[in-house]
């Protein structure tokens, strides 16, 4: 019968070889992202006609990015912005806080940028808090002017709807300047030539890009893409967040 070997590591060397998994250096970015970014909390708002699960993509890449992701969905086509902005976006905003968010970052589609813009009207964001619209009407739609008449439109878009003209005295372009640091991303493909008739320049197919635009915007960004699925293009996932890190898109 063979002897039976025993061998065991002597007590000095485990504690050294414990010592040296502890101040093994960290390179995973799960654990960095946690690390980083778990004060940091992201609003989605989607698009007019639209639900939470059109921003679903964004939802997906950005909490895989370690932020806190807030995409409570909103009655788009039955209640004027103004009661969108205090009786949904507030509410959001008030739950980051609750929270303990340090930033409350803010990623909008469509008619959430318009949404964004009044609240921020009577309200600010913490601190190094930023805001991504993407094909936002901020100057408004030629499409509101040329259809909001029409019965179909207003049973589809409601009361929102009637307020996206290109008028001076219009929602979006009554509203004042915001203090943020703004990124917007529009795109100019359409696969719709009646609406691209109606809209003068470049256009997504709602939007013309240059009516995407504002004043105190920190940065402006083009894609090929059309207005319906832009927030789900990877071009537009990848610099959403690269707005959100550093206060500017890639180029």
């Amino acid at each position: 019968m063979k002897p039976v070997l025993s061998w065991q590591i002597p007590p000095e060397i485990k504690g050294l070889f414990l010592a040296g998994l502890l101040l093994m250096p960290l390179n995973s970015d799960a654990v960095n992202n946690s690390m980083h970014r778990n004060k940091e909390y992201v609003i989605l708002l989607h698009g007019m006609a639209r639900t939470k699960f059109s921003m679903g993509k964004l939802e997906s890449r950005l909490a895989g990015q370690g932020y806190q992701v807030v995409n409570d969905g909103y009655p788009s086509t039955r209640k004027p912005v103004e009661k969108i902005a205090s009786k949904y976006l507030g509410p959001m905003v008030s739950k980051c806080k609750a929270a303990g968010a340090k930033k409350i970052h803010i990623v909008t589609h469509s008619l959430g940028g318009i949404v964004t813009r009044q609240y921020l009207q009577d309200h600010t964001l913490p601190k190094g808090s930023r805001i991504v619209m993407i094909s936002p009407p901020n100057q408004g739609s030629e499409l509101a002017d040329a259809l909001r008449h029409l019965w179909l439109y207003k049973w589809l878009n409601g009361p929102a709807g009637q307020a996206l003209g290109t008028e001076p005295e219009s929602l979006p372009n009554s509203l004042k300047p915001l203090d943020a640091e703004i990124g917007i991303i529009t795109g100019n493909r359409s696969f719709n030539p009646l609406f691209s008739w109606l809209i003068p320049g470049e256009d997504d197919g709602k939007v013309s890009v240059e009516r995407a635009k504002l004043a105190e915007m920190t940065d402006f960004l083009v894609v090929s893409s059309s207005h319906t699925f832009i927030m789900r293009h990877p071009d537009v996932l990848d610099q959403v967040v690269c707005f959100l890190e550093n206060g500017k898109f890639a180029r």
